[in-house]
């Protein structure tokens, strides 16, 4: 490593969820010339699931910042540069490869073979080799070249045998990986999945693996075919990093980060999960006035309470009789994964779009914890500080589309989970009440599941308990 190495640090753009590949620079805190410290929160990032602050984990003065703010970074490249002795005096601007290679034609060599890129902290140095490993590709993850060591002359590559340029495709292509002969290695995929690319003329070739050791799976294959006929169908706009005026009478917003997330999310979980919806109207006059009356109690006095507590308490108490509903398919394994916890989401709206922050091990809260927990996880995603782990690990979900004055609706289910309950607005209507018909308080629950799981006597059977309980909230009770 050069003493320009040693000095200048680069803090490259960290995977902040669970395999995240991007995420999109929100707001630099800090300026060329700012002294920062070890854990200073640098820079705010949106990823595919939230908006996140990075701290740096070294200390220094900012001497270069690699990107704008509103840039879309890939995992793993510098975002920032940082003078770590910045009492040593100016440094001597870097040459570029090939002056540096002009300048030291003999010296560049030896140094290149003997040291290794600058790490990150946390990271030991690894001992001098002159042969690296094939890295193994990330699926899903093109990496962008690194930048070549200040100091150190590039290495040329060896000539290349000439070969046929490609047929044009419909889709980007990534580089192909080698194996030992040479030759190109042929994409590992199963047979019924190369089968489904052939009917659908696909080139496997073309297709980014996402399943493990770089499998290709079916629904990769149906996302390329989808990629396909949208590029048929989409005429060809210009690149657009902000919003545009067409005309004066249209705009353009580019999708990117919880948008584009939640859009992929739920084109995939509507075309592999079969959605069945059931409905039922119930009248929960009777959980209104619990609801009253557990806001006077001083057991939950400062937390929130609302009749989604008392929907979400209900769920629980359904999924506790009904077991079986809290699971998820694996497509890979062809098994059915049962919980035996539950983490309970909770759809919400925000600027940066719909995110499911879930509330761990809901089933073994007491109704004043789940009280205090779900007023936690609204009030942090409305400030947009709901973290990737708050959003991972959800096993079903609750979606309260009754505070947009909305009766039902037919919702689609979080990718990963089973089933998800929406809760419609709660209206006075007349209804036969002990024979007559009186003005009650009224609601409609829909509760969507994967029918590859779940069948339709399970699925009747949680909604007509999560209904009973709301008719009569003293089931709470008995039923525990």
């Amino acid at each position: 490593m050069t003493a320009v190495e040693q000095r200048f640090r680069e803090f490259k753009m960290p995977d902040v969820g669970e395999g995240l590949t991007e995420a999109e620079i929100l707001k630099w805190f800090v300026a060329p010339g700012d002294t920062v410290t070890d854990g200073q929160v640098v820079c705010e990032v949106e990823t595919a699931k939230a908006a996140v602050e990075l701290p740096i984990p070294f200390d220094g003065v900012v001497h270069e910042l690699r990107f704008d703010e509103g840039s879309t970074v890939d995992v793993g490249t510098p975002i920032i540069s940082v003078d770590t002795d910045p009492g040593a005096g100016e440094a001597a601007p870097q040459a570029a490869p090939a002056e540096a290679a002009a300048e030291q034609p003999a010296a560049a060599e030896p140094e290149e073979k003997a040291g290794r890129q600058a790490n990150l902290v946390g990271y030991g140095a690894a001992p001098a080799s002159t042969k690296r490993r094939p890295r193994k590709p990330l699926p899903g993850l093109q990496r962008s070249a690194p930048a070549p060591s200040a100091g150190a002359a590039p290495q040329e590559p060896a000539p290349a045998p000439a070969r046929p340029a490609p047929a044009p495709s419909s889709s980007p292509a990534p580089s192909p990986e080698l194996n030992g002969s040479g030759r190109t290695a042929r994409p590992l995929a199963k047979p019924p999945v190369r089968k489904l690319a052939k009917d659908l003329g696909i080139d496997l070739e073309t297709v980014t693996p996402s399943g493990p050791d770089g499998i290709i799976t079916r629904e990769d294959v149906h996302a390329a075919a989808e990629a396909v006929q949208a590029a048929r169908e989409t005429p060809v706009a210009a690149p657009s990093t902000a919003v545009k005026a067409v005309a004066g009478r249209e705009r353009r917003v580019p999708v990117k980060g919880v948008r584009k997330a939640t859009a992929q999310a739920m084109v995939h979980s509507a075309f592999t999960a079969p959605h069945v919806t059931e409905f039922v109207t119930v009248d929960v006059t009777r959980t209104m006035k619990l609801v009253a009356d557990l806001k006077q109690d001083p057991e939950l006095s400062g937390l929130r309470v609302n009749p989604l507590l008392l929907v979400a308490k209900a769920l629980l108490v359904a999924i506790r009789r009904n077991p079986d509903i809290n699971a998820t398919w694996d497509e890979d394994n062809q098994e059915i994964v049962y919980k035996d916890y539950v983490n309970l989401g909770i759809a919400a709206a925000t600027p940066r779009g719909l995110i499911v922050p879930n509330i761990k091990d809901a089933d073994a809260k007491t109704l004043p914890e789940l009280a205090s927990a779900l007023g936690e996880l609204v009030t942090t995603a409305r400030e947009g500080k709901t973290t990737p782990a708050a959003m991972s690990g959800g096993t079903i979900t609750i979606t309260n589309v009754g505070v947009f004055g909305i009766d039902a609706g037919t919702p689609i289910i979080n990718p990963g989970e089973s089933a998800i309950l929406a809760f419609g607005a709660v209206k006075l209507q007349p209804w036969v009440h002990k024979g007559e018909v009186k003005p009650r308080q009224v609601t409609t629950l829909a509760l969507s599941f994967d029918h590859r799981l779940v069948d339709g006597e399970l699925g009747s059977k949680v909604l007509a308990d999560v209904a009973a309980v709301l008719e009569r909230p003293k089931r709470l009770i008995t039923w525990a």
